[in-house]
């Protein structure tokens, strides 16, 4: 592959992207943005309380194909997962989902991850407080 080499499912996906948009009360939320690359990825998830599983997933992104892309096929791949399968994702999972990223793009795979794990964080952090 080479820079802007993309591959056939990366770009089914960025021009018909899933989970996209905005979601009505989302139970947390989380975002990061790149400032090299000017990207920002904001995930939002609704959980089940009784099975800790994610039940719903969006997401909002500024940015290139790849981080459209990589943003949702991640929310793909998390969906119907507990909480803490969805922690154990990492970069390669949604990287490999897509059928590989130009080098250069790896880190918007890098950056959905990290945008799930800051909506799980903020979940926890509001379910502890609520059983003070």
């Amino acid at each position: 592959m080479t820079n802007l080499d993309y591959s056939k499912k990366v770009l089914k996906t960025f021009l018909n992207p899933k989970n996209m948009g905005e979601m009505k009360n989302p139970d947390a939320t989380g975002k990061i943005g790149n400032p090299v690359c000017g990207d920002i990825m904001e995930v939002s998830i609704k959980v089940d309380k009784k099975t800790d599983k994610i039940k719903d997933i969006k997401f909002k992104t500024f940015g290139c194909a790849a981080a459209i892309s990589t943003s949702s096929m991640l929310t793909q791949i998390a969906k119907g997962k507990t909480l803490k399968e969805a922690e154990k994702l990492n970069l390669n999972d949604v990287k490999d989902a897509l059928k590989g990223l130009p080098q250069i793009k790896v880190h918007c795979s890098a950056m959905s991850i990290q945008a799930l794990k800051k909506a799980i964080e903020s979940y926890r952090e509001k379910s502890k407080k609520g059983k003070r």
